[in-house]
């Protein structure tokens, strides 16, 4: 890639044929991603950015040398970690250094190979391969993938440049794996996305009560914060493994697994026939109410043993301590999320937390966990699940705002939702779909019923996957490879849990010729012939200012974020943050920033809803021929998602066990004369795995348990969805055990 100031011949040949903005990237390679840092980042010193892998959403310290950042230490005075950082964290920058980065444009060949080729080439064969799918089947024959791991405003481009620009109207990301149920949950709840709380609320309250959590494991620095708590709290864990978070809890409830909406709704009976409610809260802030206490008056504590496996006692000791709590705050994950069931789930949370008055203030809340380190931005700014900002495709006024505010034709914008993932998926099985667009996610590794994925995927008339890595599971099966710069090496922001908005910086140039997500959203434009639309979208903080005047009047508004600068200064503002509260240039907003304080809510009449449903049986039970129920979950602090960074730290792989280990209690050990360490074989009926046997009380009789990281665990898992997020249910399949002869 040449930084000449002027073209030689050949270079002029090639802008003659590929225009200005492929002109500006080889003689202004700086502003694509590549060379330095910014000017604006002090080549000596230190300088404040947010993480990039959990939502925790940290604040680390990068150290600068002669330009580049050469060490990292967690910030003392970032509102969210106080200077702490998980081993993720600490190890931010070494995965960028990692061999296998994708450095290139890669096209398959006729030999079927990936080769090098120049971005000219990459561009004009994607815009030519997908243009040519949506001439012979439709605008709809192609759709993309997206992520909760690149920035809110690449996001915001990428979803209008697809939807607006090249005509597309499916597209979902990864977040539909972990946050899908949640956020149509407190839609339906609340009326609009909305976790309420802040993370002070952890050091606040005097009962915790975790649902499906493992927070020690999954969000350590989250924990540490329960840590700090000063009030003694009684810590609830309703979980069937007897996790590291339900060691140091003072009551676990291990309940049968998917039994919790019969346990929920058992909890809120016994408040209620003991009166234990706040019906103050009740009739001013809700709706619903009366049909919910009819509906669960047949949840009775003396059948808890029957409908949860849990003794009516340890049961009743849980909802004593609800009761007695003062400010207790109620804290939901993947445990719930990935279930056949997970948004009622999280809606009979939701309902303990209204009906006891524990919302709005400090230490209290119904409070979900986000997986991703921009799963919050991919909610609301992505262009997926909802019309940016959190509007509604199918609202003719939300469409006239959007295209008034951004410029666009009304017209470009569609009248109706995207299919969700699992639509997606399915419609590529079907041949509806003939190209995709996969960014920053690895579906070949991470979608559930891993076999059957990896058949759809080879469907496909063409596949584009974008990336920080060559190597992934899904980029070695691309048809074209487009080469991403990773945290770290772009700018951007992120929305943690607790919906703080934080920025991180470029502060090491990307490889070779990766470029910023952001940039190559920027060629495809070009090279699509759709520039027009986005001319004035060059920077990120550009794109910023356009999310900012599309979230205007909406529950997430941000108009008050004045720029970049502020968010840096203020280390972190949560949304929402409006324009009307400023009082002058100066202004910073509170660091902590709960809602509903007032008990207003998102619906027109501004109260929330009781919803419930009849607890429903999973529809893969476990049998005679696989007698073993399989949970998975975070195997470490020290692993990710499908492994693509973490892997690449050494001194991570060394916090965790490269031997894939099945968790089986003592009892089951016994019964199939298993030892300590024993190679066996874990088949269901999708497939089989090799695996050592780690004997462990942690799990009950009858359950195994996998970490979802690696890569063999979704060959075993079951492909059913919630009926109403369509968030994949990975924690429940039927599996055995069987010693390879």
């Amino acid at each position: 890639m040449s930084s000449a100031t002027e073209p030689n011949p050949l270079q002029q040949l090639i802008y003659a044929k590929t225009g200005a903005l492929t002109r500006d990237l080889l003689l202004h390679p700086g502003e694509f991603g590549l060379g330095k840092v910014p000017a604006s980042i002090k080549p000596d010193g230190t300088t404040t950015s947010v993480c990039g892998f959990c939502s925790t959403g940290c604040g680390l310290e990068l150290h600068m040398k002669d330009g580049k950042a050469v060490n990292l230490s967690p910030s003392v005075d970032w509102p969210v970690n106080l200077g702490m950082a998980c081993p993720k964290g600490w190890e931010s920058l070494t995965v960028l250094k990692a061999n296998d980065r994708a450095t290139a444009p890669l096209l398959k060949g006729a030999d079927g190979k990936l080769a090098p080729v120049s971005w000219d080439d990459a561009m004009k064969t994607f815009c030519e391969r997908f243009q040519d799918i949506q001439a012979k089947h439709g605008n709809d024959s192609v759709a993309f993938l997206s992520t909760g791991q690149i920035a809110t405003e690449e996001m915001f481009f990428l979803g209008a440049l697809a939807k607006f620009g090249m005509g597309m109207l499916h597209g979902d990301g990864n977040t539909r794996q972990c946050m899908a149920t949640a956020v149509v949950a407190y839609k339906e709840s609340f009326g609009f996305d909305a976790p309420p709380f802040t993370y002070a609320d952890f050091e606040e309250s005097d009962v915790l009560v975790f649902v499906g959590s493992n927070l020690c494991i999954a969000h350590p620095i989250m924990w540490e914060r329960v840590l700090r708590n000063p009030h003694q709290p009684k810590i609830i864990v309703i979980d069937p493994r007897r996790t590291e978070t339900a060691v140091a809890a003072t009551h676990h409830l291990p309940l049968k697994p998917k039994t919790d909406l019969a346990l929920l709704y058992t909890i809120a009976n016994v408040l209620i026939e003991n009166d234990w409610i706040d019906t103050n809260y009740i009739a001013n802030h809700t709706v619903g109410f009366d049909d919910f206490r009819q509906y669960v008056a047949e949840y009775r504590l003396e059948d808890s043993l029957e409908n949860c496996g849990l003794p009516s006692a340890d049961v009743m000791e849980v909802v004593k301590a609800i009761h007695e709590g003062q400010r207790v705050s109620f804290w939901w994950t993947m445990g719930v999320n990935q279930s056949h069931q997970g948004v009622r789930t999280a809606q009979a949370i939701i309902n303990l937390a209204m009906m006891t008055g524990n919302i709005g203030r400090p230490g209290t809340g119904a409070n979900s966990v986000t997986g991703q380190c921009n799963a919050m931005g991919s909610r609301l700014f992505s262009n997926t699940t909802n019309l940016l900002g959190g509007h509604d495709f199918r609202n003719a006024d939300h469409r006239q705002k959007i295209a008034d505010t951004l410029n666009i034709p009304v017209g470009n914008i569609p009248t109706e939702n995207s299919w969700s993932y699992d639509g997606i998926m399915e419609g590529i099985r079907r041949g509806d779909i003939r190209g995709l667009w996969v960014i920053a996610t690895n579906p070949a590794h991470s979608w559930i019923h891993q076999k059957e994925a990896h058949e759809t995927l080879s469907k496909l008339d063409f596949l584009v996957v974008q990336d920080m890595y060559h190597s992934t599971e899904t980029a070695v099966r691309a048809d074209l490879v487009l080469p991403a710069a990773g945290w770290g090496e772009k700018e951007g922001t992120f929305i943690n849990s607790e919906r703080r908005i934080g920025l991180h910086k470029k502060v090491v140039p990307a490889p070779g010729q990766a470029l910023a997500d952001f940039q190559i959203f920027r060629l495809v434009s070009h090279y699509w012939g759709c520039g027009s639309l986005f001319e004035n979208w060059k920077t990120p903080e550009d794109v910023f200012q356009a999310m900012k005047q599309c979230s205007q009047g909406q529950p997430c508004d941000i108009t008050g974020i004045r720029d970049y600068r502020m968010l840096d200064d203020a280390r972190g503002v949560q949304w929402p943050t409006r324009q009307d509260e400023s009082t002058g240039d100066d202004w910073m907003p509170a660091q902590q920033r709960r809602l509903f304080e007032d008990g207003q809510y998102f619906h027109a009449d501004g109260k929330a809803r009781f919803i419930f449903e009849p607890p429903q049986a999973p529809n893969e039970e476990p049998s005679e021929d696989f007698p073993l129920r399989l949970l998975t979950g975070r195997g470490t602090a020290a692993q990710w998602h499908t492994q693509t960074k973490t892997s690449k730290s050494a001194v991570l792989r060394t916090l965790y066990s490269t031997t894939l280990l099945i968790d089986v209690s003592p009892d089951d050990a016994a019964a199939l004369q298993l030892l300590p360490h024993d190679k066996v074989l874990v088949q269901s009926a999708r497939g089989e795995i090799e695996a050592r046997v780690n004997i462990t009380g942690s799990v009950q009789s009858g359950h195994v348990f996998l970490p979802m990281h690696n890569e063999l665990t979704n060959r075993l898992t079951f492909p059913q969805f919630d009926s109403y997020s369509r968030q994949p249910s990975y924690k429940n399949a039927a599996v055995r055990i069987v010693k390879p002869s």
